[in-house]
């Protein structure tokens, strides 16, 4: 496993983590001040600054990215469904322009969470249907863009409003469905918040190998958690064992950025440059 000890060049910033303390050129200044070297956007903070802007920003920087959130949110219903398909090829057009290394997706839970506007639903099958279905057309788009997929498997508390793909070996079964010869056109986005619960994780990851782990993100699961979306901790806060779970990944190969992804009203609260100088000690520290 590597030594992150000495220093974090291999840290990569979800831009999610200082959402609310600025904007996403703000955000890369901030970057840079504190030496980070890559980060991973949102559509919504490219959005408010122009994609062209955004890639000026990027590009003047020197960032990687380590990723691109987030595509995705596959059900709907009839009426929806051209509309979910185009804008995950907008997804794609927009990471592809920015040089991402992937595009995260969030596959959504039942049709009307999912796409708003669509008719409720209440069965989960026919939405993980959806989720294929939706997968493989998106592939094909992405693999003109020469642009890999990762599918994040999310805690099954989100099953019904933002992902029914809850496990790490639901997402690697779709990845064997669309790629069966693995040819690296569609992985996994492993989040430990999501799935360091799980007790097939380790045996999952080993499935994975290297050619299917597409991007590691890390944060932390307090005790008690007060808010299932906005209340993830700092790592090294929480009871998630991060440096076990890299350890499996590195195993493997991955040999990627460990990318810092915390949604939390209390760090929303800190100034930028705080939480940066936190995530920068944590990770050389915990992660």
């Amino acid at each position: 496993m590597r030594d992150f000890s000495n220093d974090h060049r291999w840290l990569s910033l979800n831009t999610a983590t200082v959402r609310k303390q600025g904007d996403l050129v703000e955000i890369i200044d901030a970057c840079a001040r504190h030496g980070i070297r890559a980060i991973d956007p949102w559509r919504d903070q490219v959005a408010s600054v122009g994609l062209e802007r955004a890639v000026r920003a990027v590009r003047d920087a020197g960032l990687d990215l380590s990723g691109y959130c987030r595509g995705g949110m596959f059900p709907a219903d009839a009426a929806h469904r051209i509309e979910a398909r185009d804008d995950n090829r907008r997804a794609v057009d927009e990471a592809k322009a920015l040089g991402a290394s992937c595009i995260v997706l969030v596959v959504g839970g039942l049709p009307q969470y999912s796409r708003p506007g669509s008719a409720a639903s209440k069965d989960i099958v026919a939405a993980r249907n959806q989720v294929q279905d939706g997968l493989a057309e998106m592939l094909e788009y992405a693999k003109q863009a020469k642009l890999p997929l990762a599918i994040e498997p999310l805690h099954p508390a989100y099953a019904a409003d933002r992902a029914c793909v809850n496990t790490t070996k639901h997402a690697l079964d779709l990845c064997d469905a669309l790629d069966p010869n693995r040819t690296g056109v569609i992985g996994v986005a492993l989040d430990v918040y999501h799935i360091w619960w799980d007790p097939e994780l380790m045996g999952q990851i080993a499935r994975a190998g290297k050619d299917r782990l597409l991007a590691f993100h890390v944060c932390d699961w307090l005790v008690p958690t007060k808010d299932i979306l906005n209340d993830r901790g700092m790592m090294g806060d929480g009871v998630i064992d991060i440096k076990a779970v890299r350890a499996a990944v590195e195993a493997q190969g991955y040999a990627g950025y460990s990318e810092i992804e915390i949604f939390s009203t209390d760090w929303w609260g800190k100034p930028m440059d705080e939480v940066l100088q936190t995530c920068v000690a944590r990770h050389k520290t915990v992660v």
